[in-house]
Parts: structure tokens; sequence; C-alpha cells
């Protein structure tokens, strides 16, 4: 088995299709078949069935696709393992950030990895936090700068995370915003502005109202924080914010509850990190670290 054909195998698998494996490999179409050709004569068993609309594994396909993975992780372990060990620091660094972390963390620290690591190509996708663990999975990344989920799967690593206190929050001219302190049945009476039932926020929230029996009226579920900012503050209904997003536009409740999500860097378990993507490591970490 050549890394060619089993790169072509796991991204056909990856893409769902063979056209769109074409395009992210930048082979054509029937380079692409041929390659997964090669690799299923070598093992003598068809891998992938091919439909008009869809594709799909078989079973000695499933059964092939952990060892492929596993295969060309070791083959990238060894490549960075043998990188130089000079001291410079280059080549491609492919991360994932979440809208919050692009906005309001990720330019402090690309501004001093560029000045530091003027050699290294960043590589930037902006995702949904339970997006981009999907992406990771295929490879598709070296570090994913998420919301760090309770549910995450024992394929991640987390190697740098963060606590990001949340409020309750309205908009300053709400009339939530005239009570001394609001307590759950006040917050019913009007629309919740949170993200989606997927996410740790609105989960955290949901329980708070679970336990106490009391409902909680979702409206126009949105998982980009700076738009349920802009609804909170025109007086839509309250949210619950990170705390580093409060301005004058907002009021903070004081409802008795706190809320509060960690959020991290998670990369793949059994997979060795760039240089670059150590030092950019380093930079989250002195730009995350409170002052003493």
């Amino acid at each position: 088995m050549d890394t060619n054909s089993l790169k072509a195998f796991l991204t056909i698998v990856d893409q769902g299709s063979f056209s769109e494996a074409a395009e992210t490999l930048h082979l054509t179409q029937p380079a692409v078949s041929k390659r997964l050709a090669v690799l299923e004569n070598q093992l003598g068993s068809r891998l992938i069935e091919r439909g008009h609309r869809e594709i799909r594994l078989t079973d000695a396909g499933a059964r092939l696709l952990p060892h492929a993975r596993t295969i060309l992780d070791e083959i990238h372990n060894a490549r960075v393992a043998l990188s130089s060990n000079d001291g410079t620091i280059s080549g491609e660094l492919n991360i994932i950030a979440s809208h919050h972390i692009g906005l309001h963390h990720l330019p402090n620290w690309l501004r001093r990895f560029v000045r530091d690591y003027p050699e290294v190509t960043v590589n930037l996708q902006f995702m949904e936090s339970d997006a981009a663990y999907s992406q990771m999975l295929k490879r598709n990344a070296e570090l994913a700068f998420v919301t760090l989920s309770d549910s995450m799967e024992s394929q991640f690593m987390v190697y740098q995370q963060w606590s990001d206190p949340m409020a309750f929050v309205a908009g300053s001219g709400h009339e939530l915003a005239e009570q001394k302190t609001t307590t759950l049945s006040d917050l019913a009476k009007y629309p919740a502005l949170l993200p989606d039932t997927t996410t740790a926020t609105y989960r955290a929230v949901s329980r708070l109202f679970l336990e106490a029996n009391i409902p909680l009226k979702q409206q126009i579920p949105t998982n980009y924080l700076e738009t349920i900012k802009m609804m909170t503050s025109v007086g839509l209904g309250w949210s619950v914010l990170p705390v580093s997003m409060g301005d004058k536009t907002l009021h903070q409740l004081d409802t008795g509850f706190s809320v509060n999500r960690v959020l991290g860097a998670v990369g793949l378990s059994g997979r060795r990190l760039s240089q670059a993507a150590r030092a950019m490591l380093q930079v989250v970490s002195d730009e995350e670290t409170p002052e003493t």
C-alpha cells in the first residue's frame, strides 16, 4: 500500500464524493479513481461502493478506515520527528478557530506569531466548535481553538484551556435592566436569545430552568455571539454572553447564578504537533495566562 492511494481513499470518504476528493487533492477525478483502484487491487477487496448520488464504505473499507488513518498519522509523526532541529520554524500551519475566538482572542495571538515566526504560513478556517471537531477528525487542521465540550471524543487532546466567564444580560433600555435583582421567573417572561441547543452555553442555561421547573422561551437561535449581542442590545430579549463582550449597550443582570464555559486548544491524540503548532501554543499560553 502506498501513501498516495491511502490518502485518496481517506479523502473520498471524508469528502463524500470523488469529485470533491479530486478538488481537495488537486487531481483529476480519473486520477483519484485510479489511485483507489490500485489500493483495491492490492488488497483484493472493494472498499467503496459507487452510487449515483453517494458513496458507501464496504465492510472491507470500514475495517481499513482506522488503520489507514493510523498509517498516515505515523508517517506524519515521522516527518515531524525528522524535521529541522536548527531552531528555524517554517512551513504551513493549519488551524481552526470558532468565530468568537477568531474575533476576540486570535488577533492578539496572530499579531505576535506573525512577528516572531515570519517563515510560517498560517492557514485559517473559521467555523462553529462542533464543526471544528468534525474537521479535526478528518485531519484538515493541526489545532482547533474552540469551546471545550463535555462530550468531546477520546481522540482529542486538550493542549491549552482557559475559563470564559459569562453573564446574564439585557439591553440597557430593557425592562429587566431596571430591576435590582432578576429571578429565573422574571427571565421566563421574555424571549431568551441563546445559541443552538447543541452548545455548552445553551445546555448550562437550560439546566437551570429545568431544575427550577420553569419554561425557557427560546427565540431565534444563532451561534454567532455578535449577532446575539446585537439582538439583545436592541431589546429583543435577554441572553447569556461572555463578560468580555460587555459594553454600555448591555446591562448585566444580577440573577445569583453563574455560567461559565471553557475555551481551549485541541489536537488529535497520537498525532505529533509540528514545531509551528507548538510555537503557536506557547504564544496562546503567554497571551491567555492572567498577569499576577
